[in-house]
C-alpha cells in the first residue's frame, strides 16, 4: 500500500555548497505544494535528536553521498522514517536518485504517495570479560581488522554460540545484503540482493584461505572474538566509527529489532545500480 506524505524532513550535508543549494529549492517546492517539512543537518549533535524534530515525518530525504545518507539512516533508524538519498556526492550507491531527478520523483511522490521497503540493519556489541563494554548499529557493514602494522590478526568465529571456524587473516566484514556491494564485494564476497534478510561475513585476505565466504540466517547471533593479536585490532561501524579491541574481547553481531525503510523505486532500480557500477556487465 502507498504511504502518504503529509509532512517532510530535510537532512543536508553540513558545509556542502550543492546540498545547502538542493536543500533550498526543495524547500521552495514544498512550499509551493502546501507540504509542512523541517530541516536539519546531519550533525551527531542535531539529526535524529528527538527535541530537535518536531515530527513524526512520512519521509525524509538525505542531500548528500553514500557516507551522510549511511550515518543519517543509522541516527535516524529509532524514528521508523522511510528515507531517499539524492547522490552529491561520487559513487552514490545507496543513494536512490540523481541531484537532476529528485523534483519529478517527489511531484509523483505527493500525488500517489510511495512504498517503502524494509532492509536489514546490524546491531552489535563488544564485550569484555563478558560485560559490554560498547554498542552501535551498522546499515553497511561491521568490519574486524587489523591496525597499521601489516600483521595477521586471529580470531574464532562463532554462530549462535557454536565455534565456526579460527582464522588468521587481515580481517573479517559482517555486511548486510545492503552492504555486500561496497567492502563486502571488493574483498570477494557474495552480491546478495538488497531485500532479503541476511548476515553476509567475508574474511579479509585469509591465510591459507582457509574460511570461504558465509551468508547465514537473520536470526543467528554471530561472534567474533579476538584470540590473539601481535598489534591493534580494531572494529568499525560502516567505516565511520572505530573502536579499539583486546585480546579476550568478543564483537556480538545480530539483527536489529527494527529495519531501516527507504522509498522504493521499483525492481529495476537495484539492478541498474549494480550495472552503473560494473557489477553486472550486459553483452
Amino acid at each position: 500500500m502507498n504511504r502518504t506524505v503529509r509532512k517532510m524532513l530535510v537532512v543536508t550535508k553540513p558545509g556542502d555548497a550543492a546540498a545547502k543549494a538542493v536543500r533550498t529549492a526543495m524547500t521552495g517546492f514544498l512550499t509551493e505544494r502546501g507540504v509542512p517539512f523541517e530541516t536539519c543537518e546531519h550533525r551527531q549533535d542535531s539529526c535524529g535528536e528527538a527535541e530537535r524534530l518536531r515530527g513524526p515525518f512520512d519521509l525524509a530525504v538525505v542531500l548528500g553521498g553514500d557516507g551522510t545518507f549511511i550515518g543519517a539512516a543509522r541516527r535516524l533508524l529509532r524514528l521508523e522514517i522511510p528515507l531517499m538519498g539524492v547522490n552529491l556526492g561520487r559513487v552514490g550507491f545507496l543513494t536512490q536518485l540523481e541531484r537532476d531527478h529528485w523534483r519529478p520523483w517527489l511531484a509523483r511522490v505527493l500525488d500517489q504517495g510511495f512504498r517503502a521497503a524494509h532492509r536489514l540493519v546490524l546491531a552489535y556489541r563488544v564485550e569484555r570479560g563478558g560485560e559490554p563494554v560498547h554498542a552501535g548499529l551498522a546499515v553497511n557493514e561491521l568490519v574486524v581488522s587489523r591496525g597499521d602494522l601489516a600483521r595477521l590478526i586471529h580470531l574464532g568465529v562463532t554462530c549462535d554460540g557454536v565455534a565456526v571456524s579460527s582464522l588468521r587473516a587481515d580481517g573479517l566484514i559482517v555486511s548486510t545484503p545492503m552492504g555486500s556491494s561496497a567492502y563486502g564485494a571488493s574483498a570477494g564476497g557474495p552480491l546478495v540482493h538488497a531485500g532479503l534478510a541476511a548476515l553476509c561475513v567475508t574474511p579479509v585476505c585469509p591465510f591459507l584461505n582457509g574460511f570461504k565466504p558465509l551468508v547465514l540466517p537473520p536470526d543467528v547471533v554471530l561472534g567474533v572474538r579476538v584470540e590473539e593479536q601481535a598489534g591493534e585490532v580494531n572494529v568499525t561501524e560502516d567505516g565511520q566509527g572505530l573502536v579499539r579491541l583486546m585480546p579476550g574481547d568478543e564483537v556480538v553481531v545480530e539483527k536489529s529489532p527494527t529495519d531501516l525503510l527507504v522509498a522504493d523505486l521499483g525492481p529495476d532500480a537495484y539492478f541498474a545500480k549494480l550495472k552503473k557500477h560494473g557489477f553486472l556487465i550486459e553483452r
